[in-house]
């Protein structure tokens, strides 16, 4: 395996707030959000771009499944979902972002402002709402 942070956290060397976990994809909140609940989903083995991903298929369905939950858990309008290749991408892990989303939430572009959770249990909170609707039947 590689040694890169996202290959750290599913190797559970290094923390971080999971949501769900399985044998295709470990989903985690991002630890500077856009906004709060904005989820990482990474696939367990280490591939660096989508092209490098075998079969995408099993991966998608985690990122379908995980879009689902933000906006079930979190009671958002929608989600925004994406990924970088190479150029922007901060880990060379394939990555994709799950951002909730509502109307008039401040997002524009790509210029991206950043929060942070209040502390440990508000973070929690978010990955609690949303592992619960992960897990839920309709997901």
């Amino acid at each position: 395996m590689s040694s890169d942070l996202f290959c750290e956290i599913i190797a559970g060397e290094r923390p971080a707030r999971l949501v769900a976990s399985d044998d295709v994809a470990v989903a985690f909140l991002d630890a500077r959000p856009v906004f709060k609940g904005h989820l990482l989903v990474v696939p367990r083995a280490h591939v660096e771009t989508l092209t490098d991903l075998p079969d995408p298929g099993p991966f998608f369905e985690r990122v379908q499944v995980a879009a689902r939950a933000v906006e079930e858990g979190l009671e958002a309008g929608g989600t925004f979902v994406a990924m970088n290749n190479r150029i922007s991408q901060s880990v060379p892990h394939l990555h994709v972002h799950v951002v909730p989303r509502n109307r008039k939430d401040g997002l524009r572009g790509f210029f991206w402002p950043r929060t942070t959770y209040a502390s440990e249990e508000e973070a929690e909170t978010y990955a609690t709402l949303i592992r619960k609707s992960w897990n839920s039947p309709s997901a």
